[in-house]
């Protein structure tokens, strides 16, 4: 019997081919979420240099307008969704029990926890795969045992013949699970590596603008100044 691929995925039966083609999903869902995320940290990436070429300027004139404008240009920057509702917080704040620089400085909090799991977005689904994949090929060995054993009663012999189509089934299903599940627990790590340095980053941003709004409290932005004086 040749134990190629064609002839091995001939002779599964229902079971064993559910169980294959559930591992070719996972492994589809694995490259798409590992695509998407790469595409979205360096759109996001690119843009956010874009983004602090143009917010360095306005913060040291301290022109908030400006600066929320530019925060709506990039969109596309993790670092502009971050500016944008601390600096709008500390604009928009009322008077009441917090200060404004307070008002900002929470708001920082809650960006900073909505940028981390946007930017985290899919990983479950790596992590998931990472995790279950091998017990799933674990499934695929044990249906194709199965097969062999169910070979040899239906035949009446222990021979190779009898029993390699199972047994081959058994050893692919295994091997198909680890190809799957190892890719998936390498790239989760490698991910969150990278978006690990990003919340580092924003961290850091985050705590120089607020210096900077606590720095600069009290004093009227240059663009409001501006146009008071035309």
């Amino acid at each position: 019997m040749a134990f190629d691929l064609g002839h091995i995925w001939a002779s599964m039966g229902v079971l064993g081919k559910s169980i294959a083609a559930v591992l070719l999903v996972m492994a589809i869902a694995c490259a798409g979420v590992t695509v998407e995320r790469l595409l979205a940290l360096a759109k996001s990436s690119r843009e956010s240099r874009r983004f602090a070429g143009k917010a360095g300027p306005l913060l040291n004139d301290w022109n908030l307008e400006g600066l929320l404008k530019a925060c709506e240009e990039h969109k596309a920057s993790a670092l502009a969704r971050l500016f944008q509702p601390i600096v709008t917080r500390y604009v928009n704040a009322s008077s009441g029990n917090l200060s404004a620089v307070e008002m900002a400085r929470n708001e920082s909090e809650r960006t900073l926890e909505s940028l981390g799991t946007d930017l985290r977005r899919g990983l479950s689904v790596l992590a998931s795969v990472g995790s279950v994949a091998p017990f799933v090929g674990l499934l695929g060995t044990i249906v194709g045992i199965i097969g062999a054993f169910q070979g040899i009663a239906s035949t009446g012999s222990g021979g190779l013949g009898a029993v390699s189509a199972g047994i081959s089934e058994a050893l692919i299903e295994t091997a198909f699970g680890l190809m799957v599940a190892i890719p998936a627990v390498l790239l989760f790590n490698w991910l969150t590596g990278k978006i690990n340095a990003v919340e580092l980053t924003l961290n850091r941003s985050a705590g120089e603008l607020l210096d900077e709004i606590e720095n600069n409290h009290g004093r009227e932005s240059q663009e409001t100044v501006s146009q008071a004086a035309a």
